[in-house]
């Protein structure tokens, strides 16, 4: 006779993971000294999509908020080997969305931050598929990210473009 299936409250993983992914994406951001006010950020030559400073400080924490509902969507489904490839694909995009602020504001490192978003972007979007396939408002609800992912790969390209040598590591 299979188990029975326990399906458990979505809500109450998000009372824990809407506010730690807000939470330790903005430290992130703010220990690296991100966006405007950074002396090395506003020296550069930026690209003429570039949003103002406060457009960031709002999009982010939306961004984090709608990944925090996504994976706690995915927390609340019963455990399987889909749910635990989903939930470490998601874990390490998510890491390097909290690395990427460190390596280009504060290392100055252009080129691997480039890379950096890239492979996030592309490990995101496995981890929305999965969640698509698991609960398709958890894998809908990361697309805003995605979308943004793409944006910010695209100025962080054109900030590399644009500002020869600005890269510490590699120059």
């Amino acid at each position: 006779m299979p188990e029975p299936v326990i399906q458990r409250e979505w809500w109450k993983y998000a009372l824990v993971t809407v506010p730690a992914i807000v939470l330790v994406g903005s430290l992130s951001g703010w220990l690296s000294n991100s966006g405007y006010g950074n002396d090395w950020f506003d020296g550069l030559t930026k690209p003429f999509f570039m949003p103002p400073g406060w457009a960031f400080g709002l999009v982010w924490p939306i961004l984090y908020a709608l990944l925090g509902v996504s994976v706690a969507l995915i927390l609340a489904e019963p455990p399987s080997e889909a749910r635990d490839k989903a939930l470490l694909l998601f874990a390490v995009q998510l890491m390097l969305n909290f690395a990427w602020s460190p390596l280009f504001f504060a290392v100055h490192a252009v080129k691997i931050s480039l890379v950096t978003i890239f492979v996030m972007a592309a490990i995101a979007a496995m981890a929305a598929g999965q969640f698509w396939r698991m609960r398709r408002v958890a894998g809908a609800l990361m697309l805003p990210y995605l979308l943004w992912l793409c944006f910010a790969a695209a100025l962080n390209g054109a900030i590399d473009k644009l500002n020869p040598g600005a890269d510490a590591l590699l120059g």
